[in-house]
């Protein structure tokens, strides 16, 4: 007797080409993770705000081009070309040198404001991976443990063959970290060597 599933839920809709051929259960994905970026977002406090958008101002085109018309205008207005104005930070410019580096100074610093919390957020990101991946080794094991059964119950001969049983077994987290930093992160040329 069949087993009959409820209906998908209704799939939002979406604009035209852009995820027509996504089936819901990644529909569904994609706006968790959406819904998670916004939270994070949403929950910056007003200082990373400020810090974000000066760091995105700075890393845009239109800031370069900008400090090139001024450091042009200024170099041109100092050099005493223009009539009628008179040089206030004559060459070497010790003025304008000094707002430079000020401003660099300041620049610098809400640069790595943005890259702390955006490391941060890698890490947040990173440990829920791990998780996600934990569940899903326990899942999965569990699911061939079960389908062993199924088959021994069923009396299937050679359904289960040895690699079936050992990806059925619960990876040991500790010694695959281990391994992992032994073999790839302490000596990445031997494992460049085994591959």
């Amino acid at each position: 007797m069949p087993i009959d599933a409820p209906p998908a839920p209704p799939r939002p809709p979406t604009p035209s080409g852009e995820g027509a051929d996504l089936p819901a259960a990644a529909h569904d994905n994609l706006e968790k993770i959406a819904e998670i970026e916004r939270s994070f977002r949403r929950d910056r406090t007003h200082s990373d705000r400020l810090s974000d958008a000066i760091a995105d101002i700075a890393g845009t085109l239109w800031f370069v081009l900008a400090h090139v018309a001024a450091f042009v205008v200024w170099a041109i207005v100092n050099a005493g070309v223009v009539t009628g104005l008179a040089p206030f930070d004559p060459y070497p410019f010790v003025f304008l040198t000094m707002i430079v580096s000020m401003e660099g100074v300041l620049l610098a610093t809400f640069v790595l404001i943005k890259q702390n919390r955006m490391s941060s957020r890698a890490d947040e990101r990173a440990h829920l991976d791990l998780q996600v991946g934990l569940l899903t080794e326990r899942e999965m094991s569990k699911a061939l443990e079960l389908l062993a059964h199924i088959a021994e119950r069923l009396d299937i001969p050679d359904a289960v063959d040895a690699e079936t049983r050992e990806m059925a077994a619960t990876t040991s987290l500790d010694q695959l970290a281990r391994d992992v930093r032994t073999r790839v992160v302490e000596r990445p040329d031997e494992a460049e060597r085994d591959t």
